[in-house]
């Protein structure tokens, strides 16, 4: 791990949808695999994958993260559904998102996030 999240004494959480797009990737490269060897592979990266998930504490999409949602949606907020899934459930949880992707969430008002490789 780099920068602030290898430096960080909080304990390390990952939202739902995160895990929802990392592990629908790996689901779509499994579906996709004929080769018995590929999928010998594939799973093989989904079981690291969900060993490596399973250390983070997972924030829901719940009610104020959709509420949340809804409302930055009406404000004509355009960045990608995902990412402002993610924006709304870090701001529910008054936490601070560590993430490369500033250029999008620098858009969404309130949150806090700091770029993980500094």
């Amino acid at each position: 791990m780099a920068g602030r999240i290898k430096r960080s004494s909080e304990k390390d959480a990952i939202t739902i949808i995160s895990v929802h797009e990392q592990l629908r990737g790996l689901l779509a490269r499994l579906a996709g695999t004929k080769a018995m060897e590929d999928q010998v592979l594939a799973y093989t990266w989904l079981g690291e994958r969900l060993k490596l998930l399973s250390k983070f504490s997972h924030l829901p999409f719940d009610r104020e993260a959709a509420n949340r949602f809804l409302t930055l949606r009406k404000q004509g907020i355009r960045i990608g559904t995902m990412d402002l899934k993610i924006a709304c459930i870090v701001m529910a949880h008054d936490a601070v998102l560590l993430t490369r992707n500033t250029v999008d969430f620098e858009k969404v008002p309130g949150l806090k996030f700091e770029d993980w490789l500094e």
